[in-house]
């Protein structure tokens, strides 16, 4: 199994470092971070990627980072075809801003597509390197050897392996763009199902989540929060916190206010003795009038992101128009292992281990709120037991940072499930408006959309809650590429596509799982559902007919022989008290990268307005594929939880805070409703990898929708399709 443990040598060495290993038990008392030696983490330099010790085992240092979705096995398979030695033979170290290099945010589908391919090229130019070592070794060319299991052997029988070329050194060599790469035609580990290795700990309970993490001598934790968000702290009285055994401290910085002690029951007991006076705060808008406020809010201006022909000449000869308002609810990540951290600050120094899938920004933004250098700062990733998107764990990661540095004691904060759903950065309303005119023979003549959006920062960071309250240096909310995907990939002679940006919205956005191009997808697909119907053409057949990408057409081909599609006639929907309906989407991510078509099988009971997802269908091609079975993870994963935001999640809020703090008031998807999932996998092995994290997300709010409309007659155009919101459709016919 794959570890990441690396030994003290390795460390000495200055090519490594003591990290948590994945087999051990969850006190990990001896998992402190050293201070490495002298280590590169330059994403020009081969040494940032990769290091090869004396008995050719193979350390790969990636800067993204696996949130539970396999990329780790992945990119360890990606590594150890381009340097041909064996899978169990590549380690890997995630997420260590000494050791690791910036390749960016672990976000958009980008780990594989992007950091993979650096980490792919990074390893060629190793491979190039050790060529030319061992033809000088062995007195041959360089075209007459061959590479196995990290030998270079010539033809004559002499051999040497990779620690005999390079172990414990250095390459000192830039990563070379042009260093040629393997021919797919002779992998023997990319393409493959290779058993992901983080499952076999997570099955028996050994896996050490970032929640399960310690250090000797820790203090617990738990930060006081405001009983509405922007309110002021008056005062403190922390008299009854000191009775409780256990406690240490309480630690007030502006409005930020946490007890610490010696325990964690000890430290909840402390937050909750604490008598905290705090100002009254109104600032939210009324939840019964929120589109109303979206509309009303303060435009900072329209930026159109797509212009085919003139829409509005088109409009005005159409023989038929239609529009349609659609809204997405505000929705928080709802992680289900609520966010932990654990800091220490000694000598002047900083170190987190954090669940951040932006190790490298955390540090510059923790640099900035506690004003030491980021040289000064170190953060360490550990996975999170529930991590996606820009959820509450960098906000977990200043919360300890400040305490300790307060102190000058390790520190572990905890959040709770109400802190979790209270305080990470919510995924924004969104309102889309769409309009277009049909021809004389039900042709697409003009199409024309408007979606509703914060507006976007210059910057890539999401406020950190701890800076905010406490008064410290800050930066500004970032709520993600939310006007992403909003284009179409049909090919209509007539389209204005325009995000209207709005100078704010009433929570601290962050991207949360396929941000926009979920939102924005599902008003194009339902829009395209509703023209296809008013034409009189069966769904599906009319995506094909305004596509004229070859390889959409081929998806959507492989989708119909995967769904057993049958043409929709026009035939009104089936009596009965529970209809079945079937709905179709599609997409070309971004309209540059993967393509996904699904079929989604439903099942709408009309007396209780329940919606029942029983089947998606999903065809697939993101081009090479590194490791089927984790696509298809990743696949299942979007549908389940998409499946989850659309038919049950919506924030519930006051005007002072948000009121649904637990899963009974913010419900999720549970077992029994867990759709099927079918899956075409289109592998492409000559083509470079595309991302897949998200892409299928996208089209599930809409497919259902559809299959709604083909069950029972009606549309739904808010997210979420509740069964109150069903049943008033019903009534409204």
């Amino acid at each position: 199994m794959l570890q990441t443990r690396i030994s003290r040598r390795h460390v000495l060495k200055g090519s490594g470092a003591l990290v948590v290993s994945f087999a051990i038990a969850p006190s990990l008392a001896n998992a402190q971070a050293k201070p490495p030696m002298a280590k590169t983490v330059a994403v020009d330099q081969v040494d940032g990627f990769i290091a090869i010790d004396a008995k050719g085992a193979v350390t790969l240092y990636s800067g993204k980072v696996d949130l539970g979705t396999g990329v780790r096995t992945a990119l360890a398979q990606i590594a150890a075809e381009e340097l041909s030695v064996p899978f169990e033979r590549v380690d890997v170290v995630q997420g260590d801003t000494a050791l690791t290099p910036d390749q960016g945010i672990t976000w958009g589908s980008l780990t594989i597509q992007a950091g993979g391919m650096q980490v792919r090229q990074a390893c060629a130019t190793a491979r190039a390197a050790l060529i030319e070592m061992a033809a000088k070794r062995l007195g041959a060319p360089k075209d007459a050897l061959a590479i196995k299991d990290g030998r270079i052997a010539a033809k004559g029988g002499k051999a040497v392996s990779y620690g005999q070329l390079i172990g414990g050194k250095r390459f000192d060599l830039k990563v070379d763009a042009k260093a040629p790469v393997k021919s797919p035609a002779s992998y023997t580990i990319v393409g493959k199902s290779v058993p992901r290795t983080d499952i076999p700990a997570k099955v028996i309970g050994t896996f050490t989540y970032m929640q399960d993490f310690r250090l000797p001598g820790m203090l617990q934790a738990r930060v006081v929060r405001p009983p509405a968000m922007k309110a002021e702290l008056v005062s403190f009285d922390d008299a009854d916190a000191k009775k409780i055994p256990g406690y240490v401290a309480t630690v007030r910085k502006g409005n930020f206010l946490a007890a610490v002690a010696r325990g964690e029951w000890a430290a909840i007991r402390a937050a909750g003795a604490i008598k905290a006076k705090w100002s009254d705060w109104a600032g939210l808008p009324d939840a019964a009038k929120l589109w109303d406020h979206v509309r009303a809010t303060k435009a900072v201006k329209d930026e159109v992101f797509q212009k085919v022909g003139d829409t509005d000449a088109a409009m005005k000869t159409g023989a038929k128009t239609l529009s349609a308002v659609y809204d997405f609810a505000i929705h928080t990540h709802g992680s289900i292992g609520p966010s932990c951290a654990v800091a220490e600050f000694k000598a002047g120094k900083l170190t987190v281990w954090t669940a951040s899938q932006a190790t490298h920004l955390l540090r510059k933004q923790l640099a900035k709120m506690l004003d030491l250098t980021p040289e000064d700062v170190r953060c360490i990733y550990i996975e999170g037991s529930g991590c996606y998107g820009r959820n509450g764990h960098e906000d977990a990661a200043a919360d300890a940072a400040l305490i300790a540095k307060e102190l000058g004691k390790p520190v572990r904060v905890q959040w709770s499930r109400a802190d979790e759903h209270g305080w990470d950065p919510k995924g924004p309303p969104t309102l889309l408006e769409h309009k277009a005119a049909l021809d004389d023979k039900g042709n697409v003549a003009a199409w024309e959309s408007l979606v509703y959006i914060p507006d976007r920062p210059k910057g890539f960071e999401v406020t950190l809650v701890a800076a905010e309250l406490s008064g410290l240096p800050k930066d500004s909310a970032f709520p993600g590429n939310i006007h992403q995907s909003l284009a179409i990939p049909y090919s209509f002679p007539n389209v204005k596509a325009t995000a209207r940006w709005l100078s704010e919205t009433p929570f601290k956005p962050s991207w949360i799982r396929t941000p926009g191009r979920m939102q924005n997808t599902y008003a194009n697909e339902c829009f395209i559902d509703e023209l296809a119907a008013a034409a009189g053409v069966d769904p599906l057949e009319f995506r094909r007919r305004n596509l004229k990408d070859p390889r959409g057409l081929e998806l959507l081909e492989r989708l119909t022989k995967l769904a057993e599609w049958k043409p929709k006639s026009a035939a009104a929907p089936a009596a009965g008290d529970v209809a079945k309906g079937r709905g179709v989407s599609y997409i070309k991510y971004e309209l540059v990268r993967t393509y996904v078509g699904v079929v989604a099988d439903v099942t709408v009971d009309r007396k209780s307005g329940k919606i029942k997802v029983e089947r998606f269908f999903v065809a697939h091609d993101c081009g090479q594929i590194i490791n089927p079975d984790g696509l298809k993870n990743q696949i299942e994963g979007n549908v389940v939880q998409t499946v989850s935001r659309t038919l049950m999640e919506e924030l519930k809020f006051s005007r002072s805070a948000v009121t649904s703090l637990d899963w009974e008031s913010y419900p999720i998807l549970t077992f029994p409703d867990v759709p099927d999932v079918v899956i075409d996998l289109i592998d492409r092995p000559n083509e470079r990898p595309w991302g897949a994290g998200e892409p299928a997300a996208a089209v599930v709010p809409s497919a259902i929708a559809n299959a709604v409309f083909d069950a029972v007659g009606v549309r739904l155009r808010s997210v979420p399709f509740t069964p109150e919101k069903v049943l008033a459709a019903l009534k409204k016919g």
